[in-house]
This record gives structure tokens, C-alpha cells and sequence, in this order.
């Protein structure tokens, strides 16, 4: 995403301003003194692009260059610049900005990060064969919305199918539920190792993350005589208040 054309109010650093020149820079409110050898550090990134010349910035009434973004985190962005130093907090944040501005020696170290790595390595590569794992989680908070009129909860039934025998047994197992098949999401089959309670926590984590509260617990669906019992349910419950 390139940053708006503006005219500049005041005379910007040239192309040929040296390296030491102080750059004032007022980024989403947060403000920031810097160099342009800083700035200018990786030549392909999105800030050498826009300081190795002209600035295609604004700047406030105070004559701080402006970037309309939130700069709660672009001081750890401007101490990797100077420093090297990696952040030791909000890493999936700084992540985002280093994205951002194309920084890509700092992309590169923040993903190897224990928290980056898991999350991008381990849990973003196995939802990835879990088949349509991003829409229905969509679809639950769809249906728990619809539900929410005049409740304190909204109540969800999930079936999760671990493997290509487990699928074979669907009709089934939905036939034996009480619950209208309708409102019924199911997940799965997938080839990975993680298991059912790992899908389950992903589940509840990728909810949450959006501001929603959630449980999930095991749905009992009632055995009738000579029939087999079926363990791939699960209620999940939004609480609205």
C-alpha cells in the first residue's frame, strides 16, 4: 500500500542530503526523531523509498512528516533500524508493521521467533489442511450472531471429523443428533498430526482473537439401544453478557 502524493509545506531533505540530516516524523499522533541513515538503512524498503528523495509526505502544523498509520509500535521498527534489536513484546504487531514497510531482514528474524514460528510454521500450516477451516469459522460467528437476540447465549454444534474413516460414519452420526441438522458446522478430515482437542483450540483461540467469549464442550447425543455411540460432537457456546 503506497503512501499518498502530498505536497510538503516546508523544503524536504534531498536526494543528496547527508545521511545525518534529522528527520521529525509524526506517525498516526505518535511522534519520532530519527535520521534519514536510519530511515534509509534497508534500500528496499518502504521508508528508503520514501526518503531517498523528496518525501511523498504531508507534514503537521509542527513541520513533523506525517504517515497516516498507527505508530503505537513504530519505535521497535526505528530500534531495529538503529540497533538490531528485536522487540520482546508485541512481536505478531511489530510483525505486521515490518510487513508493512517491507523491512525484510527484520520480517525474517521476527518469524523465526518462537511465538512467530509456531504460530506460522505449526498452526497456520496445519489449518491449512483442515478443509475450509477460515469459512466456517465465518459461518459460527454468523449463526451465534443470529442467535443472540434477546439470550445471553448463543449455542453452536460442532462436528469435527479427524480422519477419512471418521467421515465414512457422518450420516450416521448427524442422524442420531437431536439438534437441527441445519445449524450443525463440521471440520475435517485432515492429514496432520495435531488431534481433535488441538482443532478445538484453534477454534476457540481464532474466535477470540476477533473479541468474542467462548467454551466449547463435548456434546453428549443420546444412545438409543443396539446403535453406536458417536464422540464427534461438541457445543460451542458464545456469551453475550
Amino acid at each position: 500500500m503506497s503512501l499518498p502524493d502530498y505536497k510538503s509545506t516546508e523544503k524536504p531533505p534531498s536526494s543528496a542530503a547527508p545521511n545525518f540530516h534529522v528527520v521529525q516524523l509524526n506517525v498516526g499522533g505518535h511522534l519520532y526523531t530519527t535520521t534519514l541513515s536510519t530511515l534509509r538503512k534497508h534500500s528496499d524498503s518502504k521508508l528508503a523509498e520514501i526518503f531517498s528523495g523528496p518525501p511523498k509526505l504531508r507534514t503537521d502544523t509542527q513541520g513533523c512528516y506525517f504517515i497516516d498509520r498507527d505508530g503505537s509500535h513504530f519505535g521497535a521498527i526505528l530500534e531495529f533500524l538503529r540497533s538490531e534489536q528485536l522487540p520482546k513484546e508485541n512481536i505478531q504487531e511489530v510483525h505486521k508493521e515490518a510487513i508493512h514497510y517491507n523491512i525484510k531482514p527484520l520480517i525474517k528474524l521476527l518469524e523465526e521467533t518462537p511465538r512467530l514460528f509456531g504460530e506460522l510454521v505449526g498452526r497456520q500450516q496445519f489449518l491449512s489442511r483442515v478443509p475450509h477451516y477460515k469459512e466456517n469459522i465465518e459461518v459460527l460467528i454468523r449463526i451465534a450472531r443470529a442467535e443472540a437476540i434477546a439470550a445471553r447465549h448463543s449455542y453452536i454444534i460442532i462436528c469435527v471429523l479427524r480422519t477419512e474413516e471418521d467421515l465414512g460414519f457422518y450420516d450416521n452420526a448427524i442422524n442420531s443428533l437431536e439438534a437441527a441438522k441445519e445449524s450443525v458446522v463440521t471440520f475435517g478430515p485432515w492429514k496432520a498430526a495435531p488431534l481433535v482437542k488441538d482443532l478445538l483450540d484453534c477454534v476457540k483461540m481464532d474466535i477470540e482473537n476477533q473479541g468474542y467469549r467462548v467454551s466449547i464442550q463435548p456434546h453428549a447425543v443420546e444412545k438409543s439401544f443396539l446403535s453406536r455411540s458417536y464422540d464427534y460432537f461438541y457445543q460451542l457456546t458464545f456469551t453475550w453478557w
